[in-house]
């Protein structure tokens, strides 16, 4: 099982935070190169549970990512549901207000389907993600 964990801090309230990484389309920001298209709405809410996105990561197979919990200004999990060389995936983004504005705490879990793939993905994953989350600014 592989694992990523990121804690950040960002100088801007929880819920703008908030509703900039739970709109499925600005995921292109975190995961760049990856292209995010928005395949369904949630229910409740635009970005909620049951809300899906395709993600194609350079010119590789598209893969589909389900909302599976969603609390406003607090959580957003999700899950692969269709595609993809990763099994057993589960993301979870938690959301706090801090003093000075927000806290993330993002983690990620996964199985490759085939042998050292996690691990390379992993490394591609955490780099990439925390250079993307270093680009939104207040």
């Amino acid at each position: 099982m592989q694992h990523i964990e990121i804690h950040q801090d960002f100088a801007i309230p929880v819920e703008e935070l908030f509703a900039y990484l739970s709109e499925h389309e600005n995921l292109e920001t975190i995961f760049h190169p990856t292209k995010v298209r928005r395949l369904a709405d949630g229910q409740g809410a635009r970005n909620g549970v049951g809300s899906a996105r395709e993600m194609r990561a350079l010119g590789g197979p598209a893969f589909v990512e389900t909302v599976t919990a969603y609390k406003e200004n607090e959580l957003v999990e999700y899950r692969i549901t269709r595609g993809s060389p990763l099994k057993n995936h589960l993301g979870v983004m938690r959301f706090s207000s801090t003093p000075t504005g927000s806290h993330l705490h993002y983690t990620i879990q996964f199985e490759g389907k085939l042998p050292l793939i996690g691990p390379v993905i992993r490394a591609a994953l955490d780099r990439g993600i925390r250079k993307g989350l270093s680009k939104i600014k207040a």
